[in-house]
């Protein structure tokens, strides 16, 4: 079992470096709730983020599209990078997006696995604007198996696009080697961050964080959010949101009296 990051603040700082900050959204800023949509981030997380952009670059990594998780944050110092950092905007005129010569075909296998679902009470499928999630989180257990199914069909109908689980979530995006990961390692060549004193820690819940944390290996500290025990690549835990904002504002109070 990992050790929490409460009780390693001071090692995970690691000292006098500047801190690059990557956190995931759902799960993480927030809890998992049955309607995405329904997911807000709540005033004292707004108000630990907005604390830390003052001592730290912060960046925001997500499955959702760019500008919802924008929006759903509104902080202007922070880096977005949403559809699992395929689309990445910032201060400063940041701005990368890969594969938009997929665009195009994913709206027409969007119509594919809509007419797929049709019929499994429960099931949504979401367009993103560089992937397409069919969500189960309310469909039946006894029908979960179908939805696999459904969207394991359409991706082997199209060999373009890979097929990735996430938390009540079958996603499938285009298959370039492209992920959090990169992402991240991406967003720590840009200026200020390319300095071998920057120190990286990656904060998340889900399957797709697993890519960050390896990335960032020795270079970086990854810090899982879960509740129970599972397999990973990070060095450290939290259990849930409120135990992410408590690390969060211990970690700006830290960097603030060095």
């Amino acid at each position: 079992m990992i050790p929490s990051a409460l009780e390693h603040v001071q090692d995970i700082a690691g000292g006098n470096r500047q801190l690059a900050i990557f956190l995931d959204y759902d799960g993480t800023l927030t809890p998992i709730v049955s309607h995405p949509e329904k997911a807000l981030l709540s005033d004292s997380m707004r108000q630990a983020l907005q604390s830390l952009v003052m001592q730290a670059s912060v960046a925001i990594l997500s499955g959702r599209d760019l500008d919802d998780v924008g929006q759903r944050v509104n902080i202007d110092a922070i880096v977005y990078a949403g559809s699992h950092g395929f689309d990445i905007a910032g201060p400063r005129g940041l701005r990368k997006e890969m594969a938009t010569e997929f665009l195009p075909r994913l709206d027409m296998i969007e119509k594919e696995l809509d007419k797929q679902l049709a019929g499994i009470l429960g099931a949504r499928v979401e367009r993103k604007r560089f992937s397409i999630a069919a969500h189960y989180r309310n469909v039946n257990e006894n029908d979960v198996s179908k939805v696999e199914r459904a969207v394991s069909e359409v991706a082997a109908r199209h060999r373009e696009l890979r097929k990735m689980d996430g938390k009540k979530v079958y996603e499938l995006l285009p298959d370039i080697d492209w992920d959090k990961g990169k992402a991240v390692l991406w967003l720590l060549e840009i200026p200020g961050l390319e300095r071998a004193k920057v120190r990286p820690i990656y904060i998340g819940d889900d399957r797709t964080d697993e890519d960050a944390f390896r990335a960032l290996g020795q270079r970086g500290v990854g810090i899982l959010v879960s509740e129970q025990p599972r397999s990973t690549a990070a060095r450290y835990a939290l259990k849930n949101p409120a135990e992410v904002e408590r690390f969060l504002r211990e970690l700006t109070l830290m960097t603030k009296h060095e």
